[in-house]
């Protein structure tokens, strides 16, 4: 055994254990605190990403449980809205059977029948048109309308509401175009110019607001390259056609019309300084274009593109269409450009891709339904008119029956499964990410412990070199 003042070994031994515990003590109180083992990547990192991936799940299945219920209140609507229809047709059944007592009715009496038959026509019509869940309409036709680009050198866009100038899209269906008008970029011609010459003078060229500074040894092709290099903010491109600058509008249409450039010097961009407006050589034009379904002939009329960038279509009815630049500056007909699938609504159901499911809710206006015509004033008509009502009443039934098939079968028990999923799925990660709280407590019990005692041990360990003073006493 030997005794030294200058190194003291058993303090650095009680040190580094006391170190040692207060930090297994600190993850201890970290993990009590938050209720979680594991805090941080380093406590478990094959733990974390098995958690992780629980817990992406776990939030996926919450969102489909929701879907499934936006799904249900989705079927429910068009469902109360046909069992309305039902009653309405159940009164006009009765008016043709009452009708049908040719013996003991006058014609004033069947007239009035008639008009409360259509009357009830005409509410079965506004309730095919008007029914919606948020802003889908569900029994006119369009629910579910999903339309694709199939032609992508000529559609840039697409986004339709179902409808195309107040006709329901009931059937797949693709979009031809029509091109009348062809957009036009705005451009105003500058200065003659040698591109590998010198601009000659100092001076500031201003474009749209953005000012570029320009000193007399640059030459003219360093001076378009500045220029173009800030073209997102300027929206003009500059360009040499052989002979002399030429500025262009990045966009079609009016709104670059009014792109100003000013240069303060001469033979900067122009032969003379001053401002001039783009579009003074070439105007911007709007395209004007008419868009139609190729099988049901329905057409927008010719619409006139947004100023915006002059190539971009909307109507009253909720269409858009953004046409490639390609398609927009030539005045032509291209046909399939877009291709239409009708009478299913999709949902995704699921926590994972591809776990959908559509509903088809075709549609339920009276001409859908045969009621169109229905004279119940003659015999005959009261006889046909019965016929054509039950007939209705029928098809009204079944797809009352489809739509509640689709949701106690389909949605209902997808969601007691989903729900199933999601509660074992989080045990799972709980058990993995969660902190077990009665074993946590006797472990931070004991590092307590530990830390307390190092702290003593070490109190007495820095004590031990004074032992050696007895030495040098003697």
């Amino acid at each position: 055994m030997s005794f030294r003042v200058n190194t003291n070994i058993q303090a650095m031994t009680a040190l580094r254990n006391l170190g040692t515990t207060s930090d297994k003590f600190s993850g201890s109180v970290a993990r009590l605190s938050s209720g979680l083992r594991i805090t941080s990547g380093a406590d478990d990192p094959a733990g974390l990403q098995i958690s992780e991936g629980f817990r992406a799940q776990i939030a996926s299945i919450a969102q489909a449980n929701r879907n499934n219920q936006d799904a249900i209140n989705y079927s429910k609507t068009a469902e109360g809205a046909m069992d309305e229809m039902s009653t309405l047709l159940r009164d006009a059944k009765a008016l043709a059977i009452a009708n049908g007592n040719d013996a003991t009715l006058s014609s004033s009496q069947k007239q009035a029948n008639q008009n409360q038959l259509n009357s009830i026509i005409t509410s079965i019509n506004r309730i095919a048109s008007q029914t919606q869940f948020g802003t889908r309409k569900l029994l006119d036709g369009s629910a579910g309308i999903n339309v694709a680009v199939v032609n992508k050198g000529a559609l840039e866009s697409v986004s339709m509401s179902g409808n195309v100038a107040g006709n329901s899209i009931t059937a797949n269906d693709t979009v031809n175009v029509v091109v009348g008008t062809a957009a036009v970029k705005a451009t105003v011609t500058g200065a003659t110019v040698t591109l590998a010459n010198a601009v000659g003078a100092d001076g500031k060229l201003t474009i749209n607001g953005v000012t570029f500074n320009v000193s007399s040894s640059m030459t003219n092709q360093e001076l378009m390259n500045t220029v173009n290099g800030r073209s997102a903010d300027t929206g003009v491109i500059m360009s040499h056609n052989g002979t002399a600058f030429v500025y262009t509008a990045t966009n079609y249409g009016t709104a670059s019309n009014s792109i100003q450039i000013t240069n303060d010097t001469a033979t900067i961009g122009f032969t003379t300084a001053g401002t001039r407006t783009l579009g003074s050589g070439t105007a911007g034009v709007n395209a004007a274009a008419t868009f139609s379904l190729a099988t049901a002939g329905y057409t927008t009329g010719s619409l006139t593109a947004s100023s915006a960038d002059g190539r971009t279509f909307s109507d009253t009815y909720g269409n858009v269409f953004k046409l490639t630049t390609t398609t927009a500056a030539a005045a032509a007909t291209t046909n399939g450009i877009a291709a239409i699938s009708a009478g299913a609504a999709k949902f995704q159901i699921g926590g994972n891709v591809g776990q959908t499911v559509n509903l088809s809710l075709s549609s339920m206006d009276a001409s859908a339904l045969s009621l169109t015509s229905l004279d119940i004033t003659t015999s005959a008509g009261s006889t046909a008119a019965q016929t054509a009502i039950e007939n209705a009443i029928q098809t009204v039934a079944s797809r009352r029956g489809d739509v509640g098939n689709f949701m106690r079968n389909i949605l209902e028990s997808n969601l007691r499964s989903l729900s199933v999923a999601q509660e074992n799925l989080t045990a799972s990660e709980s058990t993995i990410r969660d902190a077990d709280v009665a074993e946590e407590m006797t472990q931070y019990t004991k590092l307590q412990i530990l830390q307390q005692s190092g702290i003593s041990v070490l109190a007495q360990a820095n004590q031990a070199p004074q032992q050696i003073l007895s030495l040098l006493r003697g």
